[in-house]
C-alpha cells in the first residue's frame, strides 16, 4: 500500500542541480510525486511503499550532489494524491524567501572535457556549465532561482539547448544558465579602434598581448581582472603605475596545480584549500622570484583557473603564470559593469576582453591560508558568498552593517546568518556606493521590509556605517563595541553560545567603550551573557589619531613617549624624521592626542625601530614586513612583556628591542624576539586569566590574528596543557567578520559598549 510524506530540504539547494538530482533519486526508487523550488529551500511530495520512501531519505541524506549543502530536512505525513509520475514543477513564491543561495562554482571536470572535445557542440565555448558548476549568486536576480530570474534572461534557448536542459537524464536539466555557441553570449576584444566579436579570436588575440607584456582587463565571473604576465617586470611596472598600486602584493593565477606547486610552497592542507571548490586565492611560502609581484613577504597568492574562460585562455598560450589583480584602481571596488570598466579602467589596461553576459553583482576573489589552527579565510567572498555561516535566535530580520574597512554586512532570516561579499574600505566614496548596494541588494533578495529590520552598527558615532545606519528606517538600531564583535563572530560561526570563554581581541583600531581607540583588548563571558573587559595593553598616546595608522614612525612617538629613560635616538642606525619630532611635540602639548590600547600600533612602533620608517600603502604594511623579516631568524630568547596589574605592559619589551638596536644586534634576531615576547606574553596572560576566571576555552580574532607566526608560537607555548583554542574559519578574524559579530550580539541582547 503506497504511502506519502511531504519533505522540506533547507541550505544551499538551490542552482546546485539537486531537484534534477531528486527526480533521478525518485525515478530509481519507483516513486512518485513532484520537487520544486520554494522560498524556504526544495520542497518535495513522494508517493510509494515504505521501503522505497526509506531507502530514498538514506541517499537523500548521504550522498546530496557534489555542491550541495544541506542544512536541514523536515519530514512531514502528506495525504496520497494518487500521483503516477514524478515531476519537476515550477517555483513557488509564497511568502519571504530563506533559501541559502549557492555561491558560484568552478567548471566542472565534465564541462571541462566538453570545453576541448572538438566533437563536441560547445567546445571552446567560454560560457560553457551544467548543474554542477558555474555561475550562481553573481548571475541571480530575485528567488526562487529560475532563468527568468538570472541575467541569463535574455537568451532564449535553442532547440539543442532547450532538449538537454528538459532532459532528466542530462546533467543541464534544469541548470539554469544554460547556453551555446549558437544560442548564448560571446566574448569580444576592444583594443583600441579595433573590435573582435569571435569569442575564439578574441581569446587568441588576449594570449597573444599577454605574451607579449600587455595588460588585459578580463571580465570574469564576478567582475573584471587586469591580467599580465608575472614573469615580466616591466609588465608589472606598468600595472602598479598605472593602478597606483605601489606595494600591495598582486594575486596570481597558476594554469594548473603543476604550476602552482612551482610557484608556492604547498602543504596538503594548502593545496586541499586551493583545489577546493570555493577556488580561492591561496597564501604560501613562494618558490620562485618574481620582482614586483610581492614586495617585502615571502609569501605568494596563488589562485587556479575557475571559468571556462581562464582555461582557454592558457589553451590558447597564455603564460603559466598570471597576475591576476582586481580590477581598479587603488582602494576602489572591482568593477563588474562593462560601461563603468572601460571608463574606470581606461589608461590601465592595453586591451578589454569583454563577456556579453551582464553581473548582477561585484564578487571578489576569496584570499585564504591553512593557517596552525585550520584554514582562515582572509576575504570572503567568490566561492563562499553569500552562504549562511550560522544560526541565531533572531525572531525577525537583523541587519548588521559591519566596520568601515574591510566592510561585509549581514543579514538575518528566520534564524540563517547570511554574509555578504567582501565590499571594501568605506572612506572610498565608489566602495561605500557598493555598500549601499549591497543592503539593497540583500533585503531584495530576502523581501525584508526596512521597517520590520532590527539594525546593527558599530559603536564609533563617527563611522560611515554608523551614520548610514542612522538614516536607515527600521524597527530598533543597537550599537555593538568593536572589539566584543570580533570575539562573538568566532562563537557565532561555531555556534558557541552559552559557554564562558577568554576572548582576546586583537587590531589596529577600534571605537572603545570608553571613548578611546581600544585594539589590545581581552574579555571574559559569553555569547549569551556578553563580554566583560577584563585586561588589555597598556595605554599608550596617539598622536594625530587616525593618521598615526599611516605612519609607523607617528605611532612610535606615542609609545616611546610612555618608556621612563628612553634613549637617545640620535646615535641609533636609522633616522624618524620630522614627523617623529612632530608627533611628540603633539604629545607633550596635548595636541589632537588619544590614549590607546592598540596592539596594531605596538607592531607598527617596533617595525619603526627596526627601519620601517616610510608611509604605509597598505593596511597591515609594516607589521607584516616585521612578520616576514622575523620568519627569516631562528628562534631566540624572547624580550619581556609581562602581564601585571590587568595590563601587559610593553615598555620592558621596547626598551630591550631598542637596546639591541643601538648595539647593532641584527634586524631579522631582533624581529624574532619581538615576536616571541608578544606571544610569550599573552601566553602567560591567557592562562593567568583562564585560571583567575575559571574557563579552559580561550577565542582569538581581530586583525592581528592574520600573523601567522604569532599563531605558531601561541601554539608552541600554549603545550600540552593548552586551553581549548576558538579561531575565525568561516568568515575573517580582520574586520571582514565584524558584521557577523555585530549580528551574533545584537540577536542575544548583549551589546553593551
Amino acid at each position: 500500500m503506497a504511502t506519502a510524506c511531504s519533505i522540506r530540504v533547507r541550505g544551499i539547494v538551490q542552482g546546485v542541480g539537486f531537484r534534477p538530482w531528486v527526480y533521478r533519486l525518485a525515478q530509481a526508487n519507483a516513486l512518485t510525486g513532484w520537487v520544486l523550488n520554494g522560498d524556504q529551500g526544495v520542497e518535495i511530495h513522494l508517493e510509494g511503499d515504505e521501503d522505497s520512501l526509506a531507502a530514498f531519505m538514506r541517499e537523500m541524506r548521504s550522498s546530496p550532489p557534489a555542491a550541495a549543502a544541506i542544512s536541514a530536512i523536515e519530514v512531514e505525513p502528506a495525504r496520497c494524491e494518487g500521483l503516477s509520475v514524478f515531476t519537476i514543477r515550477e517555483s513557488e513564491r509564497l511568502s519571504r524567501p530563506t533559501v541559502r543561495i549557492s555561491p558560484d562554482l568552478p567548471i566542472c571536470e565534465e564541462c571541462l572535457a566538453e570545453l576541448f572535445d572538438r566533437s563536441d557542440p560547445r567546445c571552446g565555448y567560454p560560457y560553457i556549465n551544467c548543474t554542477n558548476c558555474g555561475p550562481r549568486y553573481s548571475v541571480i536576480l530575485s528567488l526562487p532561482y529560475d532563468r527568468p530570474a538570472t541575467t541569463m534572461r535574455e537568451w532564449p534557448m535553442d532547440d539543442f539547448c532547450s532538449r538537454e536542459y528538459h532532459d532528466p537524464a542530462n546533467r543541464r536539466f534544469h541548470a539554469q544558465p544554460v547556453a551555446c555557441p549558437a544560442c548564448g553570449p560571446a566574448f569580444s576584444l576592444l583594443e583600441g579602434a579595433t573590435t573582435i566579436p569571435n569569442s575564439t579570436e578574441a581569446i587568441g588575440r588576449s594570449a597573444q598581448l599577454l605574451r607579449g607584456g600587455k595588460i588585459v582587463a578580463v571580465k570574469g565571473i564576478g567582475g573584471y581582472h587586469l591580467a599580465c604576465d608575472a614573469r615580466k617586470t616591466e609588465a608589472i611596472t606598468a600595472l602598479r603605475e598605472r593602478k597606483f598600486r605601489k606595494e600591495k602584493p598582486f594575486a596570481l593565477m597558476a594554469r594548473d596545480i603543476e604550476t602552482a606547486r612551482t610557484l608556492i610552497d604547498l602543504s596538503p592542507d594548502a593545496e586541499s584549500l586551493l583545489t577546493s571548490v570555493a577556488r580561492p586565492i591561496v597564501l604560501a611560502p613562494g618558490m620562485q622570484d618574481l620582482p614586483g609581484v610581492a614586495p617585502d613577504t615571502s609569501e605568494l597568492g596563488v589562485m587556479l583557473p575557475y571559468t571556462p574562460l581562464h582555461h582557454l585562455l592558457f589553451a590558447a598560450g597564455a603564460p603559466d603564470a598570471l597576475v591576476m589583480t582586481s580590477a581598479n584602481r587603488s582602494s576602489e571596488p572591482i568593477a563588474y559593469e562593462d560601461e563603468d570598466a572601460l571608463a574606470r579602467l581606461s589608461g590601465i589596461a592595453d586591451a578589454f576582453l569583454v563577456g556579453e553576459r551582464p553581473i548582477a553583482r561585484r564578487v571578489d576573489d576569496s584570499v585564504a591560508r591553512a593557517g596552525v589552527f585550520g584554514p582562515m579565510i582572509l576575504r570572503r567572498s567568490r566561492g563562499y558568498a553569500p552562504s549562511a555561516v550560522a544560526h541565531l535566535p533572531a525572531s525577525r530580520p537583523l541587519l548588521a552593517l559591519g566596520a568601515d574597512l574591510k566592510n561585509t554586512i549581514t543579514l538575518v532570516v528566520d534564524g540563517q546568518a547570511f554574509v555578504s561579499q567582501h565590499i571594501g574600505d568605506l572612506d572610498h566614496y565608489q566602495s561605500f556606493r557598493a555598500f549601499v548596494e549591497t543592503i539593497d541588494d540583500l533585503l531584495s533578495m530576502y523581501d525584508v521590509r526596512r521597517d520590520d529590520l532590527i539594525i546593527a552598527h558599530d559603536a564609533h558615532p563617527q563611522y560611515a556605517s554608523t551614520l548610514h545606519a542612522l538614516s536607515l528606517p527600521c524597527a530598533n538600531r543597537i550599537a555593538v563595541q568593536h572589539h566584543r564583535a570580533h570575539i562573538a563572530s568566532v562563537l557565532a560561526e561555531n555556534a558557541i553560545w552559552d559557554e564562558p570563554v577568554i576572548g582576546i581581541s586583537f587590531d589596529g583600531t577600534g571605537y572603545g567603550g570608553d571613548g578611546t581607540i581600544w585594539g589590545g583588548e581581552m574579555f571574559a563571558g559569553s555569547l549569551r551573557s556578553g563580554f566583560d573587559r577584563i585586561a588589555h595593553l597598556r595605554p599608550a598616546a596617539l598622536a594625530g589619531g587616525d593618521a598615526a595608522a599611516q605612519y609607523p614612525v607617528q605611532a612610535a612617538a606615542g609609545f616611546l613617549s610612555q618608556l621612563d629613560d628612553l634613549p637617545d635616538l640620535a646615535a641609533a642606525p636609522f633616522q624618524f624624521g620630522p614627523r617623529y619630532r612632530s608627533a611628540l611635540q603633539m604629545i607633550e602639548r596635548d595636541v589632537r592626542t588619544f590614549t590607546t590600547t592598540s596592539m596594531g600600533r605596538l607592531f607598527d612602533t617596533a617595525a619603526a625601530l627596526l627601519g620601517f620608517t616610510r608611509e604605509i600603502t597598505f593596511e597591515g604594511q609594516a607589521a607584516i614586513w616585521l612578520e616576514q623579516l622575523a620568519r627569516s631568524a631562528p628562534a631566540t630568547e624572547p624580550y619581556p612583556f609581562p602581564f601585571t596589574s590587568c595590563e601587559l605592559d610593553f615598555r620592558p619589551l621596547l626598551s630591550a628591542l631598542i637596546e639591541d638596536r643601538l648595539h647593532r644586534r641584527p634586524i631579522a634576531e631582533i624581529a624574532r624576539a619581538f615576536q616571541l615576547g608578544i606571544a610569550a606574553g599573552l601566553a602567560s596572560a591567557v592562562m593567568t586569566l583562564c585560571e583567575e576566571c575559571r574557563v579552559r576555552a580561550v577565542v582569538l580574532s581581530g586583525g592581528v590574528f592574520q600573523n601567522e607566526l604569532l599563531l605558531a608560537d601561541l601554539n608552541t607555548l600554549f603545550g600540552a596543557a593548552k586551553p581549548r583554542v576558538w579561531t575565525n574559519h568561516a568568515v575573517p578574524p580582520n574586520d571582514g567578520g565584524i558584521s557577523l559579530g555585530q549580528a551574533a550580539l545584537a540577536a542575544f541582547g548583549a551589546c553593551d559598549a
